[in-house]
């Protein structure tokens, strides 16, 4: 998919989040500019064309033979942030805000190595870090990262556990 496709894809999705009517159109290489969320659900049965995995396959080029003849590796298999947002959008217009915010705080980890993503599963379990630990973790997810929504999740997460004492404490 190209940078222009994806910016005008990106564009009509935020349009559709300010709840804004988007029509559905093909462009002259019969790819998708725009999506009506509300109407198309399940995109893997209406719209396949849109559910690409971030190295780019296809839904139709994962498929058991791709698997064993080992053109479809285990990268290949991975949900994209965009597939995510796209569902996020859906969820939205069905009025499920908490699941369509979970599946945009997923799109953010999509960055982050799985290994870095089970410390950090650790580290927000009680009495594992403490405040200080958390809010670094909390600095990394914005500014390495990107993940904004994780953020505030995790320094949110410092807040609660301070006032419920949940935190590690430093030996003296």
């Amino acid at each position: 998919m190209n940078q222009a496709l994806i910016e005008q894809i990106v564009k009509e999705i935020m349009a559709s989040m300010n709840g804004a009517e988007v029509n559905t159109e093909k462009n002259e290489k019969n790819q998708w500019v725009k999506v009506d969320v509300k109407h198309d659900y399940p995109l893997a049965e209406k719209w396949p064309e849109l559910i690409k995995t971030p190295t780019g396959k296809s839904l139709d080029e994962i498929n058991l033979k791709g698997v064993i003849d080992g053109d479809v590796k285990p990268e290949d298999i991975r949900i994209s942030p965009e597939t995510l947002e796209l569902q996020a959008q859906i969820a939205d217009s069905m009025g499920r805000k908490q699941f369509a915010a979970n599946l945009r705080r997923a799109a953010e980890l999509i960055a982050i190595p799985d290994k870095r993503i089970l410390e950090i599963y650790n580290a927000l379990r009680p009495y594992r870090s403490t405040k200080d630990e958390l809010l670094a973790i909390a600095d990394e997810l914005e500014h390495q990262y990107h993940a904004k929504m994780n953020a505030k999740l995790v320094r949110e997460a410092a807040e609660v556990y301070e006032l419920r004492d949940r935190l590690r404490k430093d030996s003296e």
